[in-house]
C-alpha cells in the first residue's frame, strides 16, 4: 500500500478532488491524504457538491488541513508527494517521513472562476485530475526518480 499526499495552497478544492478521487478509485493500492501550505480551513462547497453527485461518500470527512499535519515524527511515510499548483509548487515543503518521490502536476483553480461558471469550471478539473489519477494507479513508483516519474506520467497522459 503506497500512500500519496496531495499538496495544494489552500487544501479547499484540488487537493481535496485529488485524495477523494485516488481513494475511490485507488484503495486497493494507494492512500491518499491531502493539505495545504496556507489551508483556507474550509472544503470549497462547489468541490462538496461535485464529488456528492458523482458519488463519493468520504467527502463528509473530507477537511481543509495544514501541511505541518504530515511533517512530523507521527505522520505517515509518503510514497509520493504531488503539488497540484503552482504556488504550492514553489514553496519549501516541510520535511516528509520516508524518501517520497516528489513532482508537480498542475491544474487549474477552479475556484477562481466567476461564481456564474464554477460548477462547470469544478468539474472540468475533476475530470482532469481524475485522468491523472487513472494514469498514477496505472504507473508503479518503484523504479523511478523524480524525473522519470514525469516523463512517464506526461507520455501516459498524452495516450490517455
Amino acid at each position: 500500500m503506497q500512500n500519496i499526499l496531495f499538496l495544494c495552497t489552500g487544501n479547499s478544492a484540488r487537493s481535496i478532488l485529488a485524495e477523494m478521487i485516488l481513494n475511490q478509485l485507488g484503495s486497493w493500492k494507494a492512500q491518499a491524504f491531502s493539505a495545504g501550505s496556507n489551508p483556507t480551513g474550509v472544503v470549497n462547497p462547489n468541490a462538496v457538491v461535485i464529488l456528492k453527485m458523482l458519488g463519493y461518500d468520504a467527502v463528509a470527512d473530507a477537511r481543509s488541513k495544514s501541511w505541518d499535519e504530515f511533517s512530523g515524527p507521527d505522520a505517515p511515510e509518503f510514497d509520493l508527494v504531488v503539488t497540484l499548483c503552482d504556488q504550492a509548487a514553489g514553496e519549501v515543503c516541510p520535511v516528509w517521513n520516508g524518501t517520497p518521490l516528489q513532482i508537480h502536476w498542475g491544474f487549474p483553480d477552479p475556484a477562481a472562476a466567476p461564481e456564474d461558471q464554477a460548477r462547470l469550471a469544478f468539474m472540468d478539473v475533476y475530470e482532469q485530475v481524475h485522468s491523472f489519477i487513472s494514469v498514477l494507479l496505472d504507473t508503479p513508483l518503484e523504479g523511478h526518480d523524480t524525473e522519470s516519474l514525469h516523463r512517464v506520467l506526461i507520455a501516459k497522459m498524452q495516450v490517455h
